[in-house]
């Protein structure tokens, strides 16, 4: 609870000699760790703003998308159970999308009729994809 990875924190001498490197949680901050740490956090910058790059762009073709979800519903129009992440997840693969179930948000939907699903494709990026639940 001293600081996040790759900070450079002060701690009493025996603390950090007897707990922190010995478990693992720290190392000398040398000149040598120092750049390493430096050369690390470049590389890290450079790879997460690809994805981010690779997630924006995805995020702009699911925006345009249309989907519709069946379920078997009532006669006035109430589903039976409810549609689930699971089912968008299927109805985008049927369009050649492939998201994990866990990245896609939704609320309980009980009726037919049009909805959004917040899809979160990256820890900055998230995008609303419209669908319609139709009876089967």
């Amino acid at each position: 609870n001293l600081g996040h990875k790759d900070d450079v924190i002060n701690v009493k001498p025996g603390y950090g000699r007897n707990y922190l490197i010995p478990q693992g949680y720290a190392i000398l901050a040398t000149e040598a760790a120092k750049k390493i740490v430096a050369e690390n956090t470049k590389q890290r910058a450079h790879k997460e703003a690809k994805l981010k790059a690779e997630a924006e762009e995805l995020a702009a073709k699911l925006a345009e998308l249309k989907l519709t979800v069946g379920a078997k519903t009532s006669s006035t129009g109430k589903i039976f159970g409810s549609v689930n992440n699971i089912m968008i997840s299927e109805a985008l693969l049927a369009q050649g999308f492939d998201i994990d179930r866990k990245k896609i948000m939704l609320k309980e939907i009980k009726e037919v009729g049009t909805y959004t699903a917040v899809i979160k494709l990256h820890r900055e990026v998230k995008v609303d994809v419209q669908f319609e639940v139709v009876s089967e």
